[in-house]
């Protein structure tokens, strides 16, 4: 498939993201950007975000009852 050379202007913060997380992906800038917009145009960010909330709706007593275990009650500690 033949490449197109796109142009963008971004904010410096943005620009190192990508150039890191490229990198750490082992992909070119070019080739993160296409892997970043084939993801948000064939759904599949947006099944992911679905499938987390659906997620955190079904599980979130236990994740209630997790951070109230670890909560100090307050003021009350045994010397």
């Amino acid at each position: 498939m033949a490449k197109t050379q796109l142009g963008a202007r971004v904010d410096e913060d943005v620009a190192q993201l990508a150039k890191k997380r490229a990198a750490d992906l082992g992909l070119s800038i070019g080739d993160y950007l296409g892997r970043l917009v084939q993801d948000d145009t064939s759904g599949l960010r947006a099944r992911a975000v679905d499938a987390a909330a659906r997620f955190l709706a079904e599980h979130q007593s236990i994740f209630d009852e997790a951070e109230q275990a670890q909560q100090t009650p307050g003021g009350g500690r045994a010397a």
